[in-house]
């Protein structure tokens, strides 16, 4: 075991895990998985911070004030791949209080009896730990995203349901959904946000009325009303702004 003092570049909001693949390693894989968490680290960690090596894994803490704990660990050493990481790589993922407050309690007793303890086996508890904590973050992202993907799809089933209302919009879905316009707008972060998506829907529909066969397809001016647009002009701008044609031009072809 080594000890050197370190601090490292990445500040880490309270509250959150992030997790990186740092290094190149064997067959062009990462050469270290990196853990940084922010949590209580002990009061005797100088300024400078603290920094031990072991087999197979890195510790690192920040000064007291700051409260950052880098650990990282051999990808061999995990018993998790990189593409089961995945959703951990994404983004700096919530952890709830227990876990850091785990994560403090192991880094202090390490940080004050380790120079009493086996080396090897300190290194075991540190992959242990990281262990724990990237299979605890990962149940809860997938946990998460999996509850996003359930209220968005139920958003987009109550936008398609009210399409022909011109009075569809971010507030009515919210409301629907008992949920807050925020967290309506976090479902759909993809770049179109709440009010393009409506649009698309609109223009997708308008499309699949227009390509329907002669004898049955509505007029231009019955498509608008059933896809929600307020008149004829409104729906043929914004369908040629989306597809370059006009409804008409469209049908023709």
């Amino acid at each position: 075991m080594n000890s050197t003092g370190s601090t490292g570049e990445l500040e880490v909001a309270k509250g959150k895990l992030v997790v990186r693949a740092a290094g190149r390693g064997a067959a062009s894989g990462p050469a270290g998985i990196q853990l940084h968490l922010r949590c209580p680290v002990p009061r005797s960690v100088a300024e400078g911070g603290v920094r031990l090596t072991f087999s197979g894994c890195t510790l690192q803490l920040r000064p007291a004030d700051r409260g950052q704990v880098l650990l990282t660990v051999a990808p061999a050493e995990l018993s998790l791949t990189l593409a089961e990481l995945r959703p951990l790589l994404r983004h700096p993922v919530d952890v709830d209080a227990p876990l850091r407050a785990l994560v403090a309690g192991a880094v202090a007793h390490v940080v004050s009896a380790g120079p009493r303890l086996d080396p090897d086996g300190l290194a075991r508890h540190l992959l242990g730990l990281a262990e724990l904590v990237l299979r605890t973050a990962l149940r809860l992202e997938l946990d998460r995203t999996g509850a996003l993907a359930v209220r968005r799809r139920e958003a987009l089933e109550f936008m398609r349901a009210h399409l022909p209302e011109p009075s569809l919009n971010a507030d009515r879905v919210a409301e629907a959904l008992f949920i807050s316009r925020r967290r309506l707008y976090q479902l759909f972060d993809d770049g179109l946000g709440v009010t393009g998506r409506i649009k698309g829907l609109r223009v997708d529909r308008a499309k699949a009325l227009l390509a329907g066969p002669d004898q049955a397809a509505p007029g231009i001016a019955e498509v608008a009303r059933e896809c929600g647009f307020t008149s004829a002009a409104h729906f043929s701008r914004a369908f040629r702004a989306a597809t370059g044609a006009s409804p008409r031009e469209f049908r023709d072809r």
